[in-house]
């Protein structure tokens, strides 16, 4: 054999050698977009699944419900996350443009009224926060508390959880004008917590000492009236693929519905959709 053709044969093997390695050393990609109410699940659960998988990378970002249902009709994320269940609006566009959007439930939740730990008041009713949210009832003293102004926090129109309130509690009225509307459950945690007389709702999970959770109707938000849906403000939490999931996306939410993942669900302060604790 010719010195030229060995230095050739060489150079290939060398060349194959290397895009080998480079396709060993790549890892496959999750990428996953949605509700800031579903984030801490996602991240939670993305961490301890790539750890069990070094060879897959999963990209995790918030931006509200509408925006993570969005994104999965428009094939541009693997994974949507919302806290409200897609509209029947959006389950046509999505069928009109042949696609088939499917749910998974992936955690119970209650959406918490939050208060600054400053003030008196322990309880509210549905009704008494409907007032509060559509102008009615504007100083705390009209409820039994301090003579101080109601600051209402809501959070913005691409929230789930936004959506989900004002269907249960608002029953669709017309919001307040002057609502502060706060793009994630952390910026309402943090507006609560610094305002006396705010008033706001967030996820379970995101509830701390911080802030002071109240009951509503009589009833507090725990894993119990949560699960019994006897907390008036229950919901679940969902994850949406286009299609029935295949390979890693499969692989990624068969981990979120495993008792494993359930136990995370529970760590980041939500509910477990099913009671394995013992299976």
């Amino acid at each position: 054999m010719k010195k030229s053709t060995k230095i050739i044969l060489i150079g290939l093997v060398v060349m194959m050698m290397s895009v080998s390695a480079f396709a060993r050393g790549k890892k496959s990609t999750i990428t996953i977009a949605g509700s800031t109410t579903v984030l801490p699940i996602a991240q939670a659960t993305a961490e301890v699944f790539m750890d069990k998988n070094p060879d897959i990378n999963i990209s995790v970002r918030g931006g509200g419900s509408s925006v993570g249902i969005a994104s999965i009709m428009s094939g541009t994320v693997d994974i949507g996350d919302a806290s409200r269940h897609i509209k029947n609006k959006e389950l046509a566009a999505a069928r009109k443009s042949g696609i088939n959007i499917v749910e998974h439930i992936v955690a119970n939740d209650g959406i918490t009224i939050v208060l600054n730990n400053s003030n008196t008041i322990d309880a509210l009713t549905l009704s008494q926060l409907k007032d509060i949210y559509t102008g009615k009832i504007q100083n705390w003293k009209e409820l039994g508390g301090k003579n101080m102004p109601i600051v209402v926090v809501s959070r913005d129109v691409s929230s789930g959880t936004f959506e989900v309130f004002n269907k249960l509690v608002l029953k669709n009225a017309k919001g307040l004008n002057s609502a502060l509307m706060l793009a994630s459950n952390n910026a309402v945690v943090t507006t609560i917590s610094t305002t006396p007389g705010a008033i706001g709702y967030v996820g379970l999970g995101y509830v701390t000492d911080k802030i002071k959770a109240v009951s509503v109707d009589g009833v507090k938000a725990t894993e119990k009236t949560i699960q019994t849906k006897e907390y008036p403000i229950s919901r679940t939490l969902q994850m949406y693929t286009r299609g029935i999931p295949t390979g890693i996306v499969k692989q990624y939410i068969d981990f979120v519905l495993s008792p494993e993942g359930q136990d995370i669900v529970e760590q980041q302060g939500f509910i477990r959709i099913m009671d394995d604790k013992n299976k």
